[in-house]
């Protein structure tokens, strides 16, 4: 027997009725499940780790993240990066390098290194253009054994790690989270709006979880032209990115330009920080790494 028309529509009123038909929360964070959480440990043979995070892609993190590795390589440090982007490896084509790793003695990967930073992605283990359609269970399989299963001891170790990770904050951020050991993480924003809607949850994420939060990058905020030297906001105006360090009693970190070269120095593989090293660009990035080597308290 079919329902009648009027109790459709009182059920229909009912469904629309409710606050959150899935009951989730608007404030905090969406329940998960509690069990069986991994305990968290190191790295082998790294010495600091930090994550370098955005809830929003397209900000240019890989970018930062990159330029950062180099930076602390520049300044004497043994450093590396680990880029835990399973779907968009961004590494390989930001470091020029594209041969599959060795394994060494103890069946490790053996990283890959070029402008004296040690790397590693899964972008060296598949096709340049094959893609990975994987599941969750493969990727967070994936993601152990780039954390556990790279030989970063040759020479020493590391002295800083520095992790790329996807921008969002789901399944991989948040294993990432609950299994290293993490001396803090880096969020870069734009100063678009959107942006830095979606970096609060990055910050809240990573405090949910005991992260320390270091600081906060903008990336991409004023374009200076070359032939009047008019700086122009193109995303808007920085005073919401500094508002949100306010709010949450972070640091701002640094303010890296809108310029074209600093897109074109990755896309060759070679960063600002090697590409032009002496510019006001990579001397941004060199002054971030030194603001947040203090903080984790990286010496020589």
């Amino acid at each position: 027997m079919k329902p009648s028309p009027h109790c459709l529509l009182q059920a229909t009123r009912a469904v629309l009725s409710h606050e959150n038909p899935l009951g989730l929360p608007k404030t905090g964070s969406i329940p998960r499940f509690q069990r069986g959480l991994p305990q968290k440990r190191k790295i082998k043979d790294v010495a600091k780790v930090i994550a370098v995070s955005s809830a929003k892609g397209g900000v240019g993190k890989s970018t930062v993240a990159a330029n950062l590795s180099l930076a602390f390589a520049r300044q004497g440090f043994r450093s590396g990066i680990l880029d835990t982007d399973i779907f968009g490896p961004s590494i390989p084509t930001l470091f020029n390098l594209n041969e599959e790793p060795l394994l060494s003695a103890n069946n490790q990967l053996v990283p890959l290194t070029n402008y004296g930073v040690k790397t590693m992605s899964i972008g060296y283990l598949v096709g340049e253009e094959a893609p990975l359609v994987w599941r969750g269970p493969m990727l967070l399989k994936a993601v152990q054994q780039l954390l556990h299963d790279v030989d970063w001891g040759g020479a020493g170790g590391l002295d800083i790690l520095v992790l790329d990770l996807p921008p969002g904050t789901g399944d991989t951020q948040l294993s990432i989270a609950q299994q290293i050991v993490l001396d803090g993480s880096v969020i870069v924003t734009t100063p678009h709006t959107l942006a830095v809607k979606d970096a609060v949850k990055g910050i809240n994420m990573f405090r949910k979880v005991d992260v320390p939060i270091l600081g906060l990058v903008q990336n991409m905020s004023v374009f200076r032209c070359p032939h009047c030297h008019g700086a122009t906001a193109v995303f808007g105006s920085s005073e919401g990115v500094r508002k949100v360090c306010e709010e949450h009693d972070m640091a701002f970190l640094g303010d890296v330009p809108l310029h074209p070269n600093i897109g074109e120095d990755g896309s060759r593989g070679k960063p600002t920080v090697v590409a032009e090293p002496a510019s006001e660009r990579a001397k941004v990035f060199m002054d971030i790494a030194r603001a947040v080597g203090e903080k984790i308290g990286l010496v020589h």
